[in-house]
């Protein structure tokens, strides 16, 4: 399985993820625009003048990435992707995600991964894969509430843009442990 064949439109209620067009770029410039602070421990910038280079690389399709605006009840409240990781037909990764603050804590987060989680072991892979800044606690613990497990740190993995050393936490999900947790409806 490729990475393009998991990036469909995906919804569940008043939640909808949809691959990421120009007509998105104001409405996600306005959401990334309500927490300015954030971007200081994300990889990369998505306010003020850094928005529209990094908006214009993500509708070129970075290899290996594709990315999707997220919606709920039809406003643009943040994106998400997939990226390759791994064997293609064996495991995707789950990053690039920005909600807007008011959604945080709200259990929105939660809804959009299992929508993607689920997607991903439909299609027949076997494992989910999030990486995460170990600066970024609120991230690390959404991340494990899904079940997922610290498998370890990448040291140095990477230079911010703005210039910040990171290191970089793994975790995985497998397809049998999603399953183990029940029902979909039960999951936190």
């Amino acid at each position: 399985m490729s990475i393009a064949a998991l990036y469909v439109p995906l919804e569940e209620g008043n939640l909808r993820i949809e691959p990421l067009r120009e007509e998105h770029r104001e409405a996600l410039r306005a959401a990334c625009a309500q927490d300015s602070d954030i971007w200081a421990i994300y990889p990369f910038c998505y306010v003020g003048e850094h928005f529209d280079p990094q908006f214009d690389s993500l509708l070129a399709g970075p290899p290996g990435r594709c990315v999707y605006v997220v919606m709920l009840e039809g406003v643009v409240v943040g994106m998400t992707a997939w990226i390759a990781f791994g064997d293609p037909a064996w495991s995707i990764e789950i990053g690039n995600s920005f909600i807007l603050p008011s959604l945080r804590s709200t259990g929105f987060n939660g809804r959009l991964k299992r929508l993607m989680i689920d997607h991903v072991f439909a299609c027949g892979l076997e494992r989910v894969v999030f990486k995460v800044d170990v600066i970024n606690t609120r991230s690390r613990a959404a991340v494990r509430k899904l079940g997922a497990v610290e498998e370890g740190i990448m040291r140095r993995e990477r230079k911010t843009w703005n210039g910040r050393v990171r290191d970089t936490v793994i975790y995985g999900l497998l397809r049998e442990d999603w399953l183990a947790q029940g029902d979909p409806a039960a999951r936190p």
